[in-house]
């Protein structure tokens, strides 16, 4: 089974309008996923390409039944789009945008962890996920992956799609991959989607990729080693990055021996992680991991 979505879930793409969402959420209705409404204040009662836009959430929801946000709005109004999602009751929310202020995200945090604390927020500044051969919430390509056993989770999104065609190429497929994005306040870290991975039963097994900066690999290392029974191969990218150089995300900089790939390769090899030095390896690797 997926984590997070499946054939049930319905969306309503706030943004639908724009040149960006409304590009991703016809190809992701292409694929088979219910995008059921979209969102822009004052065009309430227009339509694109048969999908209603409604004015607010609220009235998306309680018209269409939808129950997962896809959130493709600019930086200045992306904080206020998640907590318009959260109020109006979508139980996962995925904001694609990048550039979002942290003082935002730190607010936007707060308020969905002390307000709706049963809402899942994927994101911001990052691809989204997917379920193959269900549904698909974000901007991934679903032309490299393949419904199977695999549970896919990374800070990158580039490296997101190379792990899922790597285990792709070799016939292994996944139940669900997720881009958790990579700025400093990430409203979903690795904990949380280890934890539904390892609940899973027909998740056997996990792919986890991060990357330089902070301490969430660290933190995940230490719950691999407790509580994760099941295969985790792993790749930490920024081997050669310089300290006190921000390398993509937002929160991939190295502050003196803090936040480094060798200090993440290491705690997670300790916690009995198959650590890889090079992406291209995954697929081999989970495939041995599998037996």
């Amino acid at each position: 089974m997926a984590i997070l979505i499946d054939t049930s879930t319905r969306v309503v793409v706030q943004g639908l309008t724009g040149k960006e969402g409304q590009f991703h959420a016809l190809r992701n209705r292409a694929y088979g996923t219910h995008v059921v409404a979209g969102t822009r204040p004052g065009k309430g009662g227009e339509e694109v390409a048969g999908i209603p836009i409604f004015d607010t959430v609220a009235q998306a929801v309680e018209g269409t039944g939808a129950n997962t946000s896809l959130i493709f709005v600019p930086p200045a109004f992306a904080s206020d789009a998640i907590m318009e999602a959260a109020a109006a009751g979508c139980a996962v929310i995925v904001c694609i945008t990048e550039g979002i202020p942290a003082q935002d995200e730190a607010r936007v945090f707060n308020y969905v962890k002390q307000t709706v604390p049963d809402t899942v927020l994927i994101g911001p500044n990052c691809p989204g996920l997917i379920s193959p051969g269900k549904s698909n919430v974000g901007i991934m390509p679903d032309e490299i992956t393949l419904p199977g056993n695999v549970g896919v989770v990374s800070r990158s999104g580039t490296l997101t799609y190379q792990a899922v065609h790597e285990l792709t190429t070799l016939g292994i497929g996944q139940t669900t991959c997720i881009g958790i994005g990579g700025d400093p306040v990430p409203g979903t870290n690795f904990i949380d989607v280890l934890s539904l991975f390892q609940a899973d039963p027909e998740t056997e097994g996990i792919v986890m990729i991060g990357e330089i900066g902070g301490d969430a690999e660290e933190q995940a290392a230490a719950y691999i080693e407790e509580y994760v029974d099941k295969p985790v191969v792993a790749y930490v990218a920024g081997v050669t990055a310089p300290a006190g150089k921000k390398m993509g995300h937002a929160g991939a900089i190295i502050s003196g021996s803090k936040g480094t790939a060798g200090a993440k390769m290491d705690a997670l090899r300790a916690a009995g992680a198959v650590v890889l030095d090079d992406p291209t390896q995954i697929g081999r690797a989970m495939a041995e991991a599998l037996g």
